[in-house]
């Protein structure tokens, strides 16, 4: 889930258990532009504190006036609309006469934000039903799919990671992708059973795993918003940690190395009981041309690759190391980052 509806729930629940009243407002439908999508949240307390975000700040200035003047007294949750007319959406700065919808939810113990953040802290994906008619909520797993639905009688909104990377290696590289990734809301597994990385791990946020990346991959039993990158570049790590990802529904799956040793490893792998068509989906090299030099510029081209490929953006659109010129003499992988491609 996005990190900035994960801190309105935290801030909720220490509200609740503060004592003082808030409500829980969730972009439920739009029309037209919208700076938020559907799924969005904002939380605000009595005292007229804020967090989160529902639009660009005009529609929050208004929750938060109504709040100050009025104080929260609503008792079951409402859904209320902004800008419907062409004077509203000037008023709170929707573009082009965009139109959003807004569940209002008054918030208390019995709305299970607590209970939620700790099913959460033990990433699981949960989804949250809350009765529009008694504001009663239940709380069931998830199983991944829509963000948000809605009928007359019920808003059920899904919360958690939605998203998993495992990262093979726990070297330089890995830690600037992990920290980037994680930021990005996904949760990340690092695994390396080679103790002389481990040590040096300096992220305590991010799971580190001692296991053979192999096994590791078919215990996490992969979905669709699931991805693999492999940057240890040892074949031994490597190989059949991507063999099994490649079989797996993964949506992608990445390797480090130059152009030649990703030729050999594609040669390797098709030792290996994989397709043809399995294989296609390995990205290799790893990560979107930007002319990246440094372990952190070559994260933020691995991560937008993967970005690219998980909002469904054409292969023709996307210009990845493998396809980029190279001058005479040039390098894919510069020392151990993969960085040296140079236009020529």
């Amino acid at each position: 889930m996005d990190s900035i509806d994960l801190e309105v729930l935290k801030t909720s629940a220490a509200w609740i258990a503060a004592g003082h009243r808030c409500e829980l407002v969730t972009v439920i439908r739009t029309w037209g532009s919208s700076p938020r999508p559907v799924g969005a949240t904002l939380a605000i307390c009595d005292d007229g504190r804020v967090v989160g975000s529902v639009s660009g700040g005009c529609i929050e200035d208004d929750l938060i006036d109504r709040v100050r003047r009025e104080g929260i007294t609503r008792e079951l949750p409402e859904i209320v609309s902004y800008g419907i007319t062409a004077d509203e959406a000037h008023r709170f700065g929707l573009p082009c006469g965009g139109t959003i919808e807004l569940a209002l939810e008054p918030l208390s113990a019995a709305s299970r934000i607590a209970e939620l953040l700790d099913r959460l802290e033990q990433h699981q994906l949960v989804e949250r039903r809350l009765d529009l008619r008694t504001g009663a909520v239940r709380l069931d797993r998830a199983v991944a799919g829509n963000v948000l639905t809605r009928t007359d009688e019920e808003l059920v909104t899904q919360h958690g990671p939605r998203w998993r990377l495992l990262i093979i290696g726990a070297g330089q590289l890995s830690r600037f992708v992990a920290q980037i990734a994680t930021a990005m809301d996904y949760h990340v597994t690092v695994c390396d059973p080679r103790e002389e990385y481990r040590s040096g791990w300096t992220l305590p946020d991010v799971r580190l795993v001692h296991a053979m990346p192999d096994d590791l991959v078919v215990d996490m039993r992969l979905d669709r918003r699931s991805a693999v990158i492999a940057l240890t570049h040892d074949p031994k790590l490597d190989d059949l940690a991507l063999m099994e990802a490649l079989k797996s529904e993964a949506f992608y799956v990445g390797a480090i190395g130059s152009r030649a040793n990703n030729a050999k490893r594609r040669e390797r792998l098709l030792q290996f009981d994989l397709t043809e068509a399995q294989l296609a989906r390995l990205h290799g090299p790893v990560g979107l041309y930007i002319g990246s030099k440094t372990p952190s510029e070559i994260a933020i081209s691995i991560l937008a690759e993967m970005t690219a490929v998980k909002n469904g953006v054409p292969s023709s659109l996307q210009v990845n190391h493998a396809a980029a010129l190279e001058a005479p003499g040039g390098n894919v992988c510069a020392a151990e980052f993969d960085s040296k491609i140079r236009a020529a």
